[in-house]
């Protein structure tokens, strides 16, 4: 979408159509999504920030000045709400008590034989999903500061100017957290990978 074509739907927004902002909501929920989910580490609660976003940028629509993209301004929105959600969940975290009854168990149940498939083969997939799991791990380990920055940046590639505005920091600072965050994720996965 084109920044007249957007200003049009944004313009139609602030006017109350509804229709015009599904146009945004379709254009900018699988992005939001993304963001989402890797700071938080949760798809659930991912979900809800988005919807919660895209709540609070309808009902702020009128205080969007239009000094960045639009795009920025929503991303902001979901980074900060994601901050709020990441809060919340690690103080329910903290609170809760776990017992030795909550342990998972084992089914012992025999697995029907499956015919082959042309999919990449399950090794591979497993392999994929593991390090996709190790890297979420080692992004969960980091500070939200640290974590927002490397999600921006690395996972949703924005450049470092965007990421200062959407975080309100200089770009010197972005770059700075940036270091700091991707040495830390690398450290961890050194030692995720050699407990394996």
């Amino acid at each position: 979408m084109d920044n007249s074509d957007e200003e049009d739907i944004i313009a139609r927004c602030r006017n109350g159509d509804v229709d015009a902002f599904e146009v945004l909501v379709r254009t900018y929920q699988g992005r939001m999504f993304n963001i989402a989910c890797r700071i938080i580490g949760n798809a659930d609660d991912a979900a809800e920030v988005v919807q919660d976003t895209f709540v609070a940028a309808y009902r702020n629509l009128h205080a969007f000045e239009q000094r960045s993209r639009f795009s920025t301004w929503l991303y902001a929105i979901t980074v900060n709400t994601s901050r709020n959600r990441l809060s919340q969940v690690m103080a329910r975290k903290a609170r809760e008590t776990h017992s030795l009854d909550d342990l998972p168990t084992h089914d012992s149940g025999r697995g029907s034989r499956e015919p082959a498939s042309s999919e990449p083969s399950a090794l591979d997939q497993l392999t994929g999903k593991e390090l996709q799991a190790m890297i979420q791990t080692c992004l969960n380990r980091l500070e939200p500061e640290f974590r927002e920055v490397i999600v921006l940046r690395d996972v949703q590639g924005f450049a470092y100017e965007e990421i200062g505005t959407m975080l309100g920091l200089a770009a010197g600072t972005v770059k700075s957290r940036l270091f700091r965050a991707r040495e830390s994720v690398k450290t961890c996965l050194k030692k995720v990978m050699g407990d394996q």
